[in-house]
């Protein structure tokens, strides 16, 4: 347990806290693992039940899940700090080298002064983080015999938390950028580094690629240009033929498979997967997670904003196209519902869950009050799990009061920043969490401070998604079905794909509406 003398061997990694008042040290297990590729590492870092591939994922579930960090402890990640502390001046006080040359780099930047104070034996490299009530780090535990009072040397607050990891270049992070020319060699991660963001990147690389993003003006999505063997080069809106080709296969692919496939083309249009080197040059960061938070990201972010109400409004349709019985129109109800379960629980793409629980939330497809409850009645445990579990997890998400674990999610929860940052596209009748909740001022200081979070990620993001996805195996047709580019031509036809973004929709709202009534008249229309 955490309250006995630690035992560790040279290298471990060991998280310290400070709860209620007391200095607990947890030892990271390092175990060798099988490895999935030639880029896996083929070592876990374990901390109680919980394993992950790197040291970053690790400290990020701890962190953003809130989870205990042991069995035997309720100490939690509550209020990460940095250790400041450099190696070198461990290895002059205890007299032995508690990393290698090359990686002798103190942790800058913490949130308070921290005084020196004799303790137990240093054991080695080492991560350390605060937990409730603590305002001081680790180092009341070091060997050093001193009276002297170490000063951070940047701002306090700079970093959210920065992990030691050994010289091991298996150990990756996140961040893949060299360090500041002033200081040979790294030996630790950071998830929240204040000097490499994007700013810091442009005043500390002067003159390289990083100064001159291309900033975009062209959309991703050019359907009047796509081909698809599942539509004709010239189509007109809803085309009886190609719904019914969509019905087919969205009747044929289970729910798993087809998460996985939106997964797939979500992760490539965030510019999560699949991003060369010249990308992420003209984009002068590696990720969109990135991009997205930046001026010239805008393209990106309207983008996003088409693929997740094309999305949702082809998901719609395909409800309020299936003109049989209200019992088919409940099984569609329920394999939609199991989509959006994948979605969250399976390959961790909270953008994908969103959109798809925008279809199911939408008012049209919400007002069907005989297709729900012939859902409850035939598929109860669908109707349960969207009740109970996905509903109330979509609201925590969007007001704030819950954070995508960093352990799986694959594509974060970005659409309230999105909606932040481009107010004035318009994303349909919806009221957003802060319009409405009492504390919408903390609601929009959330999603803000999530958003530094995430733009730090990208690597962590892609790691995930390619773990999620490996040896997965595409279905050409089902992909289709998931690509903005066919969905924008399914909707609007080949010629109206191409009005404007805010006209599309607001007319195929009113389609929406009418496709609802005709399948379940509203009351007063029944009267009359």
């Amino acid at each position: 347990g955490p309250h006995q003398p630690l035992h560790s061997r040279r290298g471990d990694f060991v998280l310290t806290v400070r709860w209620e008042q007391k200095t607990l040290h947890f030892v990271v297990t390092a175990t060798a693992a099988v490895r999935s590729s030639e880029t896996d590492p083929g070592v876990r870092y374990g901390l109680g039940a919980e394993a992950f591939d790197c040291l970053p994922d690790l400290v990020g579930f701890f962190a953003g899940s809130g989870a205990a960090l042991s069995r035997w402890s309720a100490a939690r990640i509550l209020r990460p700090v940095n250790r400041t502390l450099p190696l070198g001046y461990l290895e002059t006080a205890f007299g032995a080298a508690v990393s290698p040359p090359s990686c002798r780099r103190g942790l800058k930047g913490g949130s308070s002064e921290e005084e020196v104070r004799p303790g137990r034996t240093w054991p080695g490299p080492a991560a350390s983080w605060a937990g409730r009530g603590a305002g001081r780090t680790a180092p009341s535990s070091s060997p050093c015999r001193s009276d002297r009072t170490v000063r951070p040397s940047e701002p306090p607050g700079k970093f959210l938390y920065s992990a030691f990891v050994a010289s091991d270049s298996r150990s990756r992070g996140p961040s893949q950028e060299a360090p500041p020319p002033d200081d040979p060699g790294s030996c630790y991660t950071e998830l929240q580094p204040g000097p490499r963001s994007y700013v810091g990147r442009l005043r500390a690389e002067g003159g390289n690629a990083y100064q001159s993003p291309v900033v975009e003006t062209a959309s991703s999505f050019a359907p009047s240009r796509y081909r698809s063997p599942l539509m004709p080069a010239e189509n007109r809106p809803l085309e009886a033929g190609v719904l019914r080709r969509v019905k087919e296969l969205l009747a044929e692919v289970d729910a798993r498979t087809a998460a996985r496939h939106i997964t797939a083309a979500d992760c490539r249009v965030a510019r999560i997967l699949e991003v060369t080197p010249e990308a992420q040059r003209m984009m002068g960061v590696s990720s969109g997670m990135e991009l997205l938070t930046l001026p010239h990201g805008q393209r990106l972010r309207l983008d996003l904003l088409e693929r997740f109400q094309t999305m949702a409004t082809t998901l719609a349709v395909d409800v309020l196209g299936c003109t049989g019985t209200t019992e088919e129109r409940a099984g569609l109800l329920h394999k939609i519902i199991q989509v959006a379960a994948e979605l969250k629980g399976t390959t961790g793409d909270m953008f994908g869950f969103a959109a798809v629980m925008r279809a199911l939330e939408l008012p049209q497809v919400s007002r069907l009050e005989q297709t729900w409850t012939a859902l409850r009645q035939r598929h109860t445990e669908g109707a349960i799990l969207y009740e109970k579990t996905l509903r109330p997890f979509m609201k925590s998400l969007n007001d704030g009061r819950e954070s995508c674990p960093l352990a799986g999610t694959t594509f974060p929860h970005v659409l309230p920043l999105l909606s932040l940052l481009e107010k004035g596209v318009t994303v349909g009748e919806w009221a957003e969490p802060w319009e409405t909740a009492e504390a919408g001022l903390d609601v929009v200081m959330f999603h803000l401070g999530a958003a530094r979070t995430i733009a730090q990620l990208g690597g962590v993001y892609r790691s995930n998604a390619e773990s999620k996805l490996q040896g997965f195996p595409e279905q050409p047709e089902v992909l289709e079905l998931f690509l903005t580019d066919f969905q924008m031509r399914l909707l609007w036809g080949s010629r109206g794909a191409e009005e404007s973004q805010a006209l599309r929709h607001a007319k195929f709202d009113q389609v929406l509406t009418a496709l609802s009534n005709r399948l379940e008249p509203s009351r007063s229309a029944r009267l009359t």
